[in-house]
């Protein structure tokens, strides 16, 4: 048996963010946290009620969270690639690096290992977040659902082809920033026009929030629920209109499509 269910490697905005949803599920004393900076680690297990140690030690993990950036992951895997070859007992690798795949982590882990493989967005801080999710084959169905029982406060998970994680995550994982500039552009129009700045934000907050309940709520496509809101000749559809100038749209597409270019990228280094 494995001495800690989950072993986080990385307690960064992610890594912790996801170390604090499975604590709500599993014995905090079933989790061990280590970090670069070993102060932050212990920080955090404290707070948590987890305990801290090495990258070693985190990797006797029974799923070891790999929470380091991609240019770090190479490094720190050969660090515990000796503690995953002594291993006898089952355990999986559980990689968030952007554009690394499961045969490269594998590899770079020096085995042919169980990976599953998420990209979690920052909304899992208060656990809306949206996580893509695949595994290679060497993950037991019954590992995929204790790991999503575990991980259940993070927010919701979606099975994503390894192929499309990159274009998924540059709409979910790169998505919440462009919203927040959406938000704060929103805001600063708002205050152009006379509100006080701390209204025009929760106004330009409140409204995205409600807007993307609906949107994810009802059987009509985004333009039909648009269209709603555009009265013949009023407010909305002058405002769409400069919108569409500006090219709004076009521009959204292109940071999409930018944003996956580059995770691809992030990938081949």
């Amino acid at each position: 048996m494995a001495d800690y269910e989950f072993g986080f490697i990385g307690t960064g905005n992610m890594g912790g963010a996801l170390a604090k949803a499975a604590a709500k599920a599993v014995d905090p004393k079933r989790i061990i946290l280590s970090n670069r900076t070993p102060q932050k680690a212990a920080q955090l297990a404290r707070r948590l009620g987890c305990d801290h140690g090495s990258n070693e030690d985190a990797a006797r993990a029974r799923f070891i969270m790999l929470g380091v950036k991609p240019q770090m992951m190479a490094d720190m895997l050969s660090g515990i690639a000796p503690v995953l070859a002594a291993r006898r007992d089952r355990f999986a690798l559980v990689s968030m690096a952007a554009g690394l795949t499961m045969e490269t982590i594998s590899a770079m882990a020096g085995g042919d290992y169980p990976v599953i493989r998420i990209m979690p967005n920052t909304p899992v801080e208060i656990g809306q977040g949206v996580i893509l999710m695949d595994s290679n084959e060497r993950v037991t169905d019954d590992e995929i659902n204790d790991f999503l029982r575990a991980m259940s406060a993070a927010g919701t998970f979606d099975m994503l082809e390894e192929r499309l994680i990159d274009a998924g995550s540059a709409v979910t994982g790169c998505g919440p920033a462009f919203a927040y500039m959406f938000i704060e552009a929103l805001a600063d129009g708002g205050v152009a026009c006379g509100l006080p700045r701390a209204k025009a934000l929760s106004y330009a907050a409140d409204m995205l929030a409600g807007a993307a309940a609906l949107a994810g709520n009802s059987e009509k496509h985004p333009g039909a629920l648009k269209d709603a809101v555009c009265s013949p000749g009023g407010s909305t559809i002058m405002g769409v209109r400069t919108l569409e100038q500006r090219a709004f749209r076009a521009a959204v597409m292109d940071a999409v499509i930018a944003a996956t270019e580059r995770t691809k990228e992030l990938g081949k280094k």
